[in-house]
């Protein structure tokens, strides 16, 4: 059976006119904030300006006015949209709201699909996720926040969370907690929906990272937090998914979070791979041309041989999902692999333009130095790898998924079955 590439022909017209967006409107918006553009009013211009094309939730169904995009044309425009610090967020496709929409969208009751998804689709609030906690590090299931049932009304919760991203910019949380310790490991935990600002909800501290840090850090991307949950009363209403449902949903969220970082790194490093290849064939040093000098060609030859690698595992990725496949394995390997990809661009276009540093005022400075959200440059993309926990862990859930390289025959079927647990973002459309 041949193997096909070719991509379909509306993806590649919705992946031409988004990197059209990205050019024509993201990428000077970024320009006016670094001149002193206030932040709101642009993307706010930004964000009417997409609507109007059509241009806005590209995953969510359009019954719910999204653009109603598979798996496969979502990350070709996600690898469009990361190229600018603005194009997420200019299309309410940011993370880590994004995730947690599909997740209220798949699990939420009517009632909560009105009050708290519907704003969030219209881009009038933003969502935060918290399930991470130091006790329990890498193994979700060793949360100690707990969830006390009062009476058949509410929800006490008391517990600590931290790297709750953007929890510091959110009107909504999502917060895991257990429910009932007795029950099977992955059945403990359920997932609830607060309303911020709440007394029992405060954010410690919002959490240095390998995010290099910008004027608009905690505005764009909004930090990441350590959260003390202290007697939170949460009603029986805003019980998301069921009780001991939450660890299930959690790892299906975290799923499309994992692709949607490696799509985005990738992005961003082949911007700075443009910029460097723009610069290197303009620039001369000592009566030569840079991209006559060889080291600068097998630094940018090994960018681009590394971000190939990294856009065919996520893009196949895609067409597994498309297809209904077990994608596990795949997916873990993608957390791994893309966000290294976009250090080394990033670094390889600092390195390429040295004489200018990295200033703001410059596009290789502003991919490393001006904004949090910045995959591409130094310690950055090392962050950025991490956003999703250890990759030992991801590195670990691979191999035993590969069966430790001696995967038996029998397992392959499994590929070809539609997974039953996927979240709606894998299902065709």
């Amino acid at each position: 059976m041949a193997i096909d590439f070719e991509i379909p022909p509306d993806a590649k017209a919705i992946r031409a006119k988004v990197r059209q967006w990205v050019q024509d409107e993201c990428h000077p918006a970024e320009k006016r904030l670094i001149e002193g553009a206030d932040y709101k009013t642009t993307l706010a211009e930004l964000r009417a300006k997409a609507r109007a094309q059509g241009l806005w939730c590209p995953f969510i169904p359009q019954e719910y006015g999204g653009m109603g995009l598979g798996p496969l044309a979502n990350a070709l425009v996600q690898m469009e949209l990361g190229q600018s610090h603005l194009g997420a967020l200019s299309m309410n496709t940011q993370g880590p709201d994004d995730a947690t929409m599909l997740t209220l969208l798949q699990h939420g009751t009517d009632f909560q699909k009105e009050k708290y998804l519907k704003p969030l689709l219209n881009g009038e609030k933003r969502i935060c996720y918290s399930m991470t906690e130091k006790a329990a590090g890498a193994d979700a299931t060793g949360m100690q926040t707990r969830a006390e049932k009062q009476g058949n009304e509410n929800y006490v919760l008391n517990g600590e969370k931290w790297f709750s991203s953007a929890a510091s910019v959110a009107d909504i949380a999502v917060v895991m907690a257990k429910t009932n310790p007795d029950a099977p490991r992955h059945q403990q935990f359920s997932t609830f929906i607060v309303e911020l600002p709440n007394p029992g909800y405060r954010i410690a501290r919002d959490i240095e990272t390998m995010a290099v840090e910008g004027p608009l850090s905690h505005i764009m991307g909004g930090g990441h937090s350590e959260v003390k949950i202290e007697n939170l009363v949460v009603p029986a209403d805003n019980l998301l998914g069921g009780e001991g449902n939450g660890f299930a949903m959690g790892q299906h969220r975290l799923a499309y979070g994992r692709l949607r970082h490696g799509m985005h790194n990738v992005a961003m490093a082949q911007r700075a791979l443009d910029l460097a290849a723009q610069h290197v064939t303009s620039r001369s040093t000592f009566g030569k041309k840079l991209s006559d000098r060889q080291g600068v060609q097998w630094m940018l030859a090994d960018c681009a041989a590394e971000l190939y690698q990294a856009r065919l595992m996520l893009l196949h990725i895609a067409y597994k999902a498309e297809k209904g496949l077990d994608l596990r394995q795949e997916n873990s390997i993608a957390k791994v692999v893309p966000g290294p990809y976009g250090a080394q661009g990033g670094g390889h276009r600092v390195a390429a333009a040295r004489c200018a540093g990295i200033q703001p005022r410059y596009a290789a400075g502003r991919l490393v130095h001006a904004y949090p959200l910045a995959a591409s440059g130094g310690r950055a993309g090392r962050g950025a790898s991490l956003d999703g926990g250890p990759q030992c862990a991801e590195g670990v859930r691979a191999r035993r998924h590969d069966g430790g390289g001696l995967r038996r025959r029998s397992d392959l079927k499994r590929e070809r079955e539609p997974d039953s647990c996927s979240p709606i973002w894998l299902s065709p459309r």
